[in-house]
């Protein structure tokens, strides 16, 4: 069951929303029940917090040309990885090892948020972020969510915003 919590964090966050509460950007923390035995992370959030998984959007790590990238993407489709790499202006994106994403994002996998990330990586967001008043990402723990403008996200990671999703 789903529970909202408190709007911009407080003390005890994760790096994600002390990074938001630093920037002082307005966001809310959902948390819910995570289930270890769920198939799919985003999806598991979008049913357990009743939002579309339109709205959802899961934190993948691609390696593009040798560069870490993170892909910000909706749950209910796919990340398209030749779109990928030309949004940041590489030639050729495959998903990176899970060890190298959690080593370097600092995050297990199922819980990387794009924000509060140990070392900040080149960051992408699909442009149907945009179609959204707020989105939700991960908080950096499975379970943890928050909720905020895609402009927001945007800035605060330095993202690209492109046409990345796909399905």
């Amino acid at each position: 069951m789903a529970k909202k919590q408190k709007k911009n964090g407080g003390s005890g966050g994760t790096p994600a929303t002390v990074a938001l509460a630093a920037a002082g950007t307005p966001f809310t923390v959902h948390a819910y029940e995570h289930d270890p035995a769920s198939a799919s992370y985003g999806e598991e959030a979008a049913e357990a917090l009743g939002v579309s998984p339109g709205r959802v959007f899961k934190t993948l790590v691609a390696d593009v040309d040798g560069e870490l990238t993170v892909a910000v993407v909706p749950v209910a489709g796919q990340l398209d990885l030749k779109a990928l790499a030309s949004a940041v202006g590489g030639k050729r994106a495959v998903m990176a090892d899970p060890a190298a994403a959690e080593r370097t994002t600092g995050y297990v996998r199922g819980g990387i948020s794009p924000l509060g990330q140990r070392k900040r990586l080149r960051t992408v967001l699909d442009a149907s972020a945009s179609e959204h008043a707020t989105i939700c990402v991960s908080a950096g723990r499975r379970g943890l969510e928050v909720e905020l403008s895609p402009g927001d996200l945007a800035a605060l990671t330095s993202a690209v915003v492109a046409p990345i999703g796909r399905g």
